[in-house]
């Protein structure tokens, strides 16, 4: 089974920046987006040498219970561990477009915003959220978050409760016909001739962790790469001891491993110990 601390492994040993050059089997990526998803697929499944597409799959098949794609979150599924949401920035700062879908800490089989084939990949009625958020600039991959939503996302009734007002407010506008939908709201027949419908929907944007988690990192303008784990000590226990043995055996100056302390965020007044990870070249 795959896990975070696998895939930081991976990284440093298979130091790689370029990641337009990334493949899907035989086909090279065709941008920069699909490139990082390649790269996210392969660290987690350690397939990044591999050349054979049948090799490939069937690790795959291993590793992960469901991919998804923009229009169905999440972008992965490891089995019997985490969801994982990839996202591409073309600024070190700039904030993360979450579309329709709100930030979270956790995902839920019951949640109505996946799909049933993502429901249905296993049995599992929730799972962490595990942010994958790269910094490309040209062909290059300069930086790379891999951080957990529970460490900065609220518990999901703080943006439900949004959501189902802002529903809740519309569907009180009189003389309007609405339809049920997975959006804010679908109006149909707006119009006297009942030929115009309107969608609306939400568009979540949540900061950078550059910016939120400042406190902890800088950002180092100097390197040519940079990737970044965060994650709670909750969580890093968890994790197999052969793994964090692997971490801590590992012996590259360009390494830091760090205990930290992080604003909870339901409550910032309050600090959760976490786990910060850093490979800097």
């Amino acid at each position: 089974m795959s896990n975070i601390l696998k895939a930081f492994i991976n990284i440093v040993n298979n130091y790689q920046q370029n990641i337009s050059t990334v493949t899907n089997g035989n086909n090279r990526a065709n941008n920069m987006g699909e490139g990082l998803e390649h790269y996210i697929q392969n660290i987690f499944a350690s397939t990044h040498n591999m050349t054979d597409e049948t090799l490939r799959l069937e690790e795959f098949s291993k590793i992960y219970s469901y991919q998804g794609n923009k229009n169905n979150p999440p972008d992965l599924m490891l089995k019997n561990s985490d969801a994982i949401e990839i996202k591409k920035l073309e600024s070190k700062n700039s904030a993360i477009a979450l579309n329709s879908s709100y930030p979270k800490a956790k995902l839920y089989a019951d949640s109505p915003m996946i799909t049933k084939a993502c429901k249905a990949c296993e049995s599992w009625i929730e799972k962490d959220m595990l942010y994958t958020i790269g910094y490309t600039q040209k062909t290059t991959l300069k930086s790379l978050w891999l951080v957990y939503g529970d460490c900065f996302c609220a518990d999901k009734a703080t943006y439900e409760r949004i959501k189902n007002t802002i529903s809740e407010g519309i569907n009180t506008i009189p003389n309007v016909e609405f339809t049920e939908t997975k959006e804010l709201g679908k109006v149909k027949k707006v119009d006297p001739l009942g030929i115009t419908d309107l969608r609306i929907r939400g568009m979540w944007h949540i900061d950078n962790p550059n910016k939120t988690f400042s406190y902890i990192y800088e950002y180092d303008e100097k390197a040519e790469f940079q990737c970044i784990v965060l994650l709670q000590k909750e969580k890093y226990y968890t994790l197999p001891d052969a793994d964090k043995e692997a971490i801590e055996a590992l012996n590259n100056d360009k390494i830091s491993v760090k205990d930290v302390k992080i604003k909870n965020p339901n409550n910032p007044v309050q600090l959760v110990d976490a786990k910060l990870l850093v490979f800097k070249v």
